[in-house]
């Protein structure tokens, strides 16, 4: 194995066993000091020896310890020691080590994110995560590890079923219940915790005002400023509560942008004002709910930095703005360091050192093969003077104060046969389908088509958009009774699919076609204005952005569910038979196709029955 970076040997320190247990308020080490002492006083006490605590350990570190702690990397593999062909490779293109293991043993990082190619299901989750921390804390000091994911729910979901699914963040906003917003993340926050995930990067406090956006659209709660903080302050309470670090994300805003910042540099031309009014109350509400963490937008906001910096590396923005202004002291997280927008401007050695010198703690994802060279770079600029020691051990004092707030020095591991007992559990799963029968949103029905009638005297054609969601909506429309066909044709159908679709809607009653992204795809559009133009009832279902009706306003009828989980198919077919009432208002406007100033169903909008 490469060690690319070698642990300093380090002496037998003294207090490092009590450092390395100390535990969260309520164990036997917060013992009542007696008499009627307000509890405030105890918090203090608590806050005040766990701080204490994370300064000693901060001491008896070495500078490379302390560097490594800035970095949450990516790996390969199921296991924590995996040695499948596949995960060796790329861990050793990426780090010269096999496994996870030997990347902790060989660098000391600071905490891990989870892809894909990490996950299986919740008890293998789980015990990856216990050999995730066990790796750490056998090293010296014994510092366990974060180990986060990006569990928005709805449309970017790590984890799926079993866990529990939610629709998602726009959604949650056509709901309008902040309760309901508490309730998914509380959920969603246990759910990872029993599986060893402890922090997770949500929730997004973007506000999308912009329908163009491709890279937040329902990721966020609406357009509405004032929906966006409430919705934001109650997620945050919901994840913090179920026990994982919650991340308020992106700031200053990525709402307005038609750039994707993995893709390139987006620019949010919104003056200070915009700002303040638009994009700041979500981060506020966040910061005044004690959010854990927050996490950097990869885009340039030049009324908040006449320089044109990426935000993430901006110092008038990081440390002027959100530290110094908002007076935020928790963790700042960067997004991902391998996107084009935080790499076109500085090179890869350059972005870790901007970071920090900008007031970022922790460094999230380095481009593959780039690990070394950033580390490396921040190191240098440590020892060199360009970044003081004192700088550093502020992002090190507050990445171990959370690491201490979330109860890991005490014990970071999670029993693997329990987790089944909390992960998609029924409660969880009945919390969920009430959420999202709240959400669903009927913008149209100018022919009547809605309910529809349920039984075996009625046949459906579902159509559209992808193939599981229209399977899985098929399958809940059989359910209740009607002779159903489904027929998927696809991101971008072709005319023999599109017409193929229109043979088989006119043997049926009705035809229920999914839309994902219009915009984007003519193909989808053509394919609904063919089914229309034949005479046939058409209900139309968007089952991500609900501004698909804006490019088929021919349509008679039109749903919008913000998110295609099982668990909003389900909650979409309910309404479809009125079973449930659709309760949904719009989180945002829906403007016309052809111009944008035109508003073709308000915020707020919503048909029930």
């Amino acid at each position: 194995m490469r060690r690319l970076v070698r642990r300093a040997s380090l002496p037998v320190l003294l207090g490092v066993a009590l450092l390395c247990t100390a535990v969260v308020p309520g164990s036997s080490a917060f013992a009542d000091p007696g008499g009627d002492v307000p509890e405030a006083w105890h918090d203090d006490q608590v806050r005040a020896r766990d701080d204490a605590r994370v300064r000693a350990m901060l001491q008896r570190m070495t500078l490379e310890e302390k560097v490594g702690q800035l970095f949450v990397v990516q790996f390969y593999g199921h296991r924590a020691d995996a040695s499948d062909q596949d995960s060796v490779a790329a861990n050793r293109r990426l780090y010269g080590v096999d496994n996870a293991a030997q990347l902790i043993d060989a660098y000391p990082v600071g905490g891990v994110i989870y892809y894909a190619d990490n996950l299986d299901n919740p008890k293998q989750i789980a015990k990856l995560s216990n050999g995730i921390q066990r790796a750490g804390m056998r090293g010296r000091p014994r510092i366990p590890l974060m180990i986060g994911a990006d569990q928005e729910q709805g449309v970017v979901t790590r984890i799926g079923p079993p866990a529990t699914e939610f629709p998602g963040n726009m959604a949650l906003g056509a709901g309008r219940r902040p309760a309901d917003a508490t309730a998914a993340a509380h959920v969603t926050g246990a759910e990872l915790r029993a599986m060893g995930i402890n922090q997770d990067y949500a929730p997004v406090a973007d506000v999308n005002v912009n329908p163009q956006n491709p890279v937040i659209g329902v990721r966020s709660f609406g357009s509405d400023p004032a929906l966006v903080a409430e919705m934001t302050a109650a997620a945050t309470d919901g994840y913090q509560g179920g026990k994982v670090a919650a991340t308020a994300k992106h700031f200053p805003g990525h709402g307005d942008t038609d750039v994707d910042s993995h893709t390139g540099i987006p620019i949010i031309n919104h003056t200070r004002e915009e700002w303040q009014r638009i994009d700041e109350p979500p981060f506020g509400a966040a910061i005044g709910s004690g959010v854990d963490s927050i996490m950097t937008a990869h885009i340039v906001v030049p009324a908040l930095d006449p320089s044109e910096d990426p935000a993430t590396l901006s110092q008038p923005i990081m440390n002027g703005i959100l530290r110094e202004e908002m007076g935020y002291d928790g963790v700042v997280v960067t997004d991902a360091l391998d996107m084009d927008g935080v790499r076109e401007k500085y090179g890869d050695d350059e972005v870790p050192v901007l970071a920090l010198k900008a007031g970022v703690d922790q460094l999230l994802k380095p481009p593959d093969g780039k690990f070394e060279q950033q580390y490396n770079a921040v190191l240098e600029a440590v020892r060199s003077g360009e970044i003081s020691e004192r700088r550093l051990d502020q992002s090190v004092e507050r990445i171990l104060r959370l690491k201490q707030r979330l109860g890991l020095f005490a014990n970071p591991y999670v029993d693997p046969e329990r987790v089944s007992q909390t992960v998609g559990n029924r409660d969880h799963r009945a919390t969920a389908q009430r959420i999202t029968d709240r959400t669903v949103t009927l913008v149209k029905d100018e022919a009547g088509l809605l309910p529809l009638r349920p039984g075996g005297d009625r046949s459906v054609l579902v159509t559209g958009w992808g193939g599981a969601t229209t399977e899985g909506l098929g399958a809940r429309i059989a359910e209740r009774g009607a002779r159903t066909d489904v027929y998927p044709t696809g991101d971008a159908p072709t005319q023999e699919e599109i017409d193929a679709a229109v043979e088989r809607a006119k043997a049926h009653d009705v035809t229920v076609v999914t839309t994902n992204r219009v915009r984007g795809d003519a193909q989808q559009a053509k394919l609904v204005r063919a089914l229309v133009a034949a005479g046939v009832p058409v209900v139309a279902v968007a089952v991500r952005d609900p501004y698909d009706i804006a490019h088929i306003t021919e349509v008679p009828a039109y749903l919008a569910t913000y998110s295609y989980t099982g668990v909003s198919l389900e909650s979409v077919t309910r309404v479809l038979f009125g079973e449930v009432s659709p309760r949904g208002r719009l989180p945002v406007s829906i403007p016309a196709a052809d111009d944008p100033d035109r508003v073709l169903y308000p915020y707020g909008h919503g048909l029930g029955y």
